[in-house]
This record gives structure tokens, sequence and C-alpha cells, in this order.
């Protein structure tokens, strides 16, 4: 069911409706083609996504599937009225009954960033974002204190994708530091996290992926070798063991998983954020 397309209609980025969207869809076994149209925000525009849905579905003989995060009440009029795909309002389905059900009716404001840079929370988010940034791979020793967490783990676990999304959905400052052959042969610690093991979480992998992901970048080296990557991932799993660090294993985790794991073990009240 590849040939099936799936639109996700907006008068903001059209995240919402594509988040949304993606997790209900991700219970069907199949991979439709993705159109993201934002900013339909005028009378012009709707007509236009209502054109660009009706052409697919001429052309696929098939409906489209079309999530909508529309607010504008003509806006979306204009696009329930004319679209031949399928069209599942987020607003209409979950908004209207709340308003229903609680007694208040929504700020039915256009785009969920109209206002964000205003907001603490936002601002929060670019300094993680930015701390993140600036302590990746162990490149800065500086403010480590000021992490919320440090992950640790051999190189290419998982780490800096990890410690993003950490910054970017939940605003959590987030360093990640490597464990490198030179800290196996001193059987400790890197010194500059030493003091800091209450914000430590280690990521593991197992070596057969790890050698997989590095001969991505650096095929037939010795750092890509099976062999080397079973010995590095060992000696760091025993030293996280010995130094009493919660870690887990990347191999079969999104980074959604990992990212909720470790904001379960040391930082739940996020979870509320």
């Amino acid at each position: 069911m590849s040939d099936r397309t799936v639109f996700f209609v907006s008068d903001g980025t059209g995240i919402t409706a594509a988040t949304f969207g993606n997790a209900i869809l991700a219970q069907f076994d199949f991979k439709p083609r993705h159109v993201r149209l934002p900013f339909i925000d005028t009378p012009d525009k709707a007509h236009q996504a209502v054109r660009q849905i009706n052409h697919v579905c001429d052309t696929e003989g098939k409906r489209p599937l079309v999530f909508s995060t529309l607010v504008n009440v003509e806006i979306l009029s204009i696009v329930r009225a004319g679209c031949r795909g399928m069209l599942l309002d987020m607003f209409d389905t979950f908004v209207a009954p709340i308003e229903h059900e609680i007694g208040i009716k929504s700020h039915h404001r256009v785009g969920r960033f109209s206002d964000a840079s205003k907001s603490r929370a936002y601002h929060d988010r670019i300094e993680a974002i930015h701390y993140s940034q600036a302590h990746d791979d162990g490149q800065s020793h500086r403010d480590l204190r000021e992490a919320d967490v440090i992950l640790v783990g051999v190189s290419r676990s998982g780490k800096t994708p990890t410690a993003l999304y950490l910054a970017v959905q939940h605003g959590i400052k987030a360093a990640n530091y490597p464990l490198i052959p030179e800290d196996f042969e001193r059987g400790q610690l890197p010194s500059a996290l030493v003091s800091l093991k209450g914000k430590l979480f280690g990521l593991t992998i197992n070596p057969e992926r790890l050698a997989e992901i590095r001969a991505e970048r650096r095929s037939g080296s010795r750092y890509a070798s099976l062999e080397n990557c079973r010995i590095e991932v060992a000696q760091a799993e025993a030293m996280m063991r010995r130094a009493g660090i919660r870690w887990l294993s990347t191999t079969t985790k999104s980074i959604e998983e990992i990212a909720t794991t470790i904001l379960q073990e040391l930082r739940p009240e996020r979870l509320n954020d």
C-alpha cells in the first residue's frame, strides 16, 4: 500500500498534525507517501490545498488520508467542503468534545508557536539546545555541574542524538561524554566525571550493531572491527557496573524510548512538562 498518500494540513507548521497522524499510522503495516501542507492560513491557500489533495485522489484512484489541525473555521470549511480525501480533523475530534465536557471554549489559536518565543519554557529549551551542542562528545568540561544529565558510553552508542532529543523535546541540559580506550586502561571514569556520578547515565549497545554503525564511517578500521567493538562494550559495561551508573542498551530502542527511560530514572518530574 505504498501508493497511498497521507496529507498533514495545518495553518501552523504542521508538526502537531504530522506527529499525531504518524502515531496513528504506526498501528498499520504500510508505508504511505507523506505530504505536509503547512501555513494554510488564507482561503486561497485552502483552495490550493484542496486542488492538490483532489489531484492525488484522481491520480491514485484512492482517497488520500488527510490529517488536519486547521483552527480557522473559514479555512476548515473550505477544506471540508471541497476535499475528496478522508478528512480526519483533530480539533473537531478532540477539542470540541473537551469544550463540551469542561464547559470552556478553547483559544482556537492559529499555530502553537505564536507566542512561544516569549515563554520561559521556550527560553529554557533554547538554552538546553545550546548547552547540549557545546557539551557534545566531551568537547567541553566547563559547566558540567549545570547538566541535568551526562550520558556516557562508547563512541557511536547513541549519546549525541539522545542528548539533543532531550534538549529539544524536554528542555533538558544533556551533556555527553565518551568512554575511550584510555579510560579502560586506567580502569576508572574520566576525572571530570568522578564527582558527578549522580548525573551520569550510561548507554551501551550490541557489539555487532556497533561494528555496523562504525563501519559506515570508517570501514576496515580497527575502530570499526567487531573484535574491538566487543572489547570496548565489555569494558564500558564493566566500568559502569563498578561505578554504580545506571545504564541501558540502545540496540533495539528508539531515541524516544531511551529519552523516556532516562527521564524516568533521573528527572521523572520532567515527564509532566
